[in-house]
């Protein structure tokens, strides 16, 4: 087999829900769980953040929630998006808490249901993505409060820039509390990562952690506020070792000359894996033997090679491209400030042919 892999640290997940539920108590966690667990896998992580105590799950799609109901997990598990009014008998019959914001689903949802089921109304607050707009909360909000079959269980909104602009987070929480004032008995629900770490007034009854539950950080404002604990690593191992002279460009392209006589490694994992073509043009880096060395040639599907020069790595040392080794790390934080993007979409990334093996 081949020997590479992703190792995902089940001991942070729960550490990082059990830090950010002491953070927002008495407020509950729904812990974000969609895209399988953001990479990571999403039943070994939902049953990590409830025993970390979550008492929510919350997925995106259907067949998200459907897959955690057939490994037996039994907690609330809640769709952040509206489904096709054709999913609503499977969403009764998987018992999943619906997002409603438009009349034609809520309808959809009444046909099917046997005995109520409860929903939670999304409004739109300024993300402009989805949820019902702010004039047609109250009469969506009052019939759903009048129908037999459906059980107002929440409200909420999503804030667009929680990690780095307060004056508009402010706005989405000034205009959540008016919209909803008429029915402020009801459970709200406001905060994703950002949202709970640095705005208490959006905790309300209950916080939506996706990111900090895998312990990374939505941006600088939230570091000195809370412990968390990356979860994810990127493990594989040296397959291969070839002696080169200066000048010589391993790998498609042959984009880079070695700059001295010297040893090039190289690594089964490539961007079939989710490792990013752009990684070598981006400066990147691997760790072995604790120490960093720089990809030698461009990413390909299956293979890196890396440039060690002369130090003494052999076939089979250990090779971290994401995660700690010795007393260096590459985050994905690193990561995403190399190639201009978001860490949300580095740990997302990782393929599905990278196995997962879960440690504690």
């Amino acid at each position: 087999m081949r020997p590479s892999w992703v190792a995902i640290d089940v001991g942070a997940i729960e550490a990082n829900t059990r830090e950010l539920a002491g953070l927002v108590a008495p407020s509950r966690v729904c812990a974000v769980v969609k895209a399988d667990a953001y990479g990571h896998g999403d039943v070994p992580v939902a049953e990590a953040a409830l025993r970390g105590g979550a008492s929510l799950l919350a997925v995106a799609l259907v067949e998200e929630g459907v897959r955690l109901r057939e490994a037996g997990i039994e907690a609330p598990i809640m769709l952040l998006s509206e489904p096709a009014g054709a999913d609503a008998r499977e969403v009764v019959a998987w018992d999943l808490v619906p997002t409603v914001y438009r009349a034609e689903f809520c309808e959809a949802l009444e046909q099917t249901a046997q005995q109520p089921i409860e929903v939670h109304i999304k409004v739109d607050t300024g993300m402009h993505r989805v949820g019902a707009d702010p004039s047609d909360f109250d009469r969506l909000a009052k019939g759903v409060s009048s129908s037999s079959m459906l059980d107002l269980a929440g409200i909420w909104t999503h804030l667009a820039v929680a990690e780095d602009d307060p004056a508009f987070t402010t706005h989405q929480l000034d205009m959540f509390d008016r919209v909803t004032a008429g029915f402020g008995s009801t459970p709200r629900h406001a905060a994703n990562t950002a949202g709970s770490i640095l705005y208490p007034r959006a905790r309300y009854q209950m916080v939506r952690p996706g990111l900090g539950v895998y312990g990374l950080h939505p941006g600088e404002s939230t570091r000195a506020r809370v412990s968390l604990h990356p979860a994810m690593s990127i493990v594989s191992h040296v397959a291969f070792i070839r002696e080169l002279e200066r000048g010589a460009r391993p790998s498609y392209g042959r984009l880079r000359p070695l700059p001295e006589d010297g040893r090039v490694a190289t690594v089964p994992i490539g961007y079939a894996d989710g490792l990013p073509r752009a990684w070598m043009a981006a400066g990147g880096e691997v760790l072995i033997g604790g120490r960093r060395y720089p990809l030698a040639g461009q990413v390909t599907m299956d293979q890196i090679v890396v440039d060690v020069g002369a130090d003494p790595v052999s076939v089979g040392d250990e090779v971290v491209l994401l995660g700690r080794q010795g007393d260096d790390e590459i985050a994905a934080d690193e990561w995403a400030a190399r190639l201009g993007t978001i860490n949300y979409e580095i740990v997302c990334q990782v393929g599905p042919r990278l196995p997962r093996r879960y440690v504690k």
